[in-house]
């Protein structure tokens, strides 16, 4: 792992006053650029601790001064050099490669069984998914995404049931699927399952989510008895169960019916974890709310097939609502219930719609303001964040061949910008180790606070300075970008 110019500070400074070290920044800047509590946690008494550290600090050439405060915090004030060194490592990579063993790791998501498009609910499966899938290849690790689809069982044949009764000029099952999308694929000849699947994939691919690979419950199947064979069971009351109470689950599953051998939801879950942990050093699964259950049975399963489950991780996120002038919103103009996910990037654009289902935290439900995340105005998050990206292109494309590079001091903005910047390593590390993508919205809104401070305080073009901060921007560019793409957003040169 690459550290930054703060990890390797803190790391000196560790090594000097003999104890690890974390830099925080000061809630105001008037008390200086960094500060440590390590005296607070050194066993003495913390003020003549913190003395003792602020002057051995000193003698490191990247701090300018140290002072005592509090009952035992040192502030530090630093150089404008380890500013200049801190922007100047900024590359297109900054941040990246944080992954201390790479792994082989599987990311299956949507998923959704090829009834009907895909909903925006199932799109902040994909765009979670998605966003995880991107700062854990970003970390280094070898990623591969995929999509399981049903193509059989009691769901598929009411779809098909449906799509046929159609086409013979009468109305769907009761139980059936409706709408217009269903009234299109009857005009099509042959199976309608796959041509929706065809449907879900051009959907998500418009919607920056792609696949490696596909897995067919069909494909499944043979690969069930052999899965069965190899787990803890016990049979009652005509059936097969899987002990998965006894591997950490909070119940026994069900895994065939005695009488005909038909197997049920957990044997093709089985199998499927098998599938998984023999192509990868680590499954994640992303499910809906209604698959918390989920969380223990996968487990348990990787457990009775002789798997690490820890290998097994299940990626649980909330539902998502629209609103409207205030009001809850149904924008599908097939079908009245549902809100089509082609429909939501119609209305919103995809980069909108990318940022809004990925900015909470997947514990909480997602409530989008349509009318504020169709807006083309810095009202709208997403756009003010490309906005600040854009604006850094246009300057950098009226930049002179050879700047101005006089020495001058560092203005409090630019130091300030600078110390943003220095924080992203450490937020995508800790997204990536957590699953949460939605700190990079976040973080992104305040690079762009920053930037834009900085940008109406500070002159850049035709500046004496005008070298170092066409770095700065170039470094701010780049970071805006790397937490654009991470949650699937384009970074606009123009705007």
């Amino acid at each position: 792992m690459r550290g930054n110019s703060v990890d390797r500070l803190a790391q000196a400074i560790g090594e000097l006053i003999g104890r690890e070290v974390e830099l925080e920044r000061p809630s105001d800047s008037k008390f200086g650029d960094y500060a440590t509590n390590a005296a607070l946690r050194g066993g003495g008494n913390p003020r003549e601790l913190a003395a003792k550290y602020a002057e051995q600090v000193v003698a490191l050439p990247e701090v300018e001064r140290a002072d005592v405060a509090g009952p035992g915090f040192v502030n530090l004030t630093l150089t404008d050099s380890f500013f200049v060194d801190a922007v100047a490592e900024i590359d297109t990579e900054y941040g990246g490669g944080s992954a201390e063993s790479p792994e082989r790791i599987q990311v299956e998501m949507v998923s959704a069984n090829p009834t009907g498009p895909i909903t925006v609910a199932s799109a902040r499966n994909g765009a979670y998914g998605d966003s995880v899938a991107r700062l854990l290849e970003f970390a280094g690790h070898d990623v591969s995404r995929e999509y399981y689809w049903n193509d059989a069982g009691k769901q598929m044949d009411r779809f098909r049931a449906s799509v046929d009764a159609i086409r013979r000029g009468e109305q769907p099952p009761e139980d059936g699927y409706q709408g217009a999308y269903v009234e299109d694929l009857a005009r099509i000849e042959g199976d309608p399952v796959p041509v929706m699947l065809e449907k879900i994939v051009d959907t998500l691919r418009r919607f920056r989510v792609d696949f490696d690979s596909f897995v067919r419950e069909a494909e499944l199947e043979p690969e069930i008895p052999d899965a069965i064979a190899r787990i803890d069971t016990y049979d009652s009351e005509g059936t097969t169960w899987a002990r998965t109470s006894s591997y950490g689950d909070d119940k026994d599953r069900p895994l065939l019916r005695s009488a005909d051998e038909s197997h049920l939801y957990f044997a093709a879950d089985v199998a499927y974890v098998r599938h998984k942990l023999e192509r990868f050093a680590r499954a994640i699964y992303v499910l809906g709310a209604d698959h918390h259950g989920y969380v223990g049975r996968l487990k348990a399963a990787a457990a009775m097939l002789g798997y690490d489950p820890e290998r097994v991780e299940v990626l649980i996120y909330q539902l998502v609502h629209l609103t409207s002038g205030g009001e809850q919103r149904k924008m599908s103009k097939r079908r009245g219930d549902v809100v089509f996910l082609d429909d939501f990037m119609d209305e919103i654009g995809v980069d909108a719609a990318r940022w809004y289902l990925v900015n909470r935290g997947p514990d909480q439900t997602i409530e989008i303001d349509v009318d504020l995340a169709a807006e083309k105005s810095q009202k709208n998050p997403v756009y003010y964040v490309q906005y600040a990206h854009a604006r850094i292109a246009g300057i950098l494309r009226n930049a002179p061949a050879s700047p101005a590079d006089a020495a001058a001091p560092l203005e409090p903005l630019e130091r300030d910008l600078v110390k943003r910047l220095a924080e992203f390593p450490s937020i995508v590390r800790e997204a990536t180790k957590r699953r949460g993508p939605q700190a990079l919205p976040v973080y992104a809104i305040k690079v762009a606070d920053d930037f834009h401070r900085f940008y109406h305080d500070v002159r850049v073009l035709g500046s004496d300075a005008e070298r170092f901060r066409l770095d700065l921007c170039r470094a701010t560019q780049r970071v805006l970008a790397r937490c654009l793409h991470l949650v699937g957003v384009d970074a606009p040169e123009r705007m």
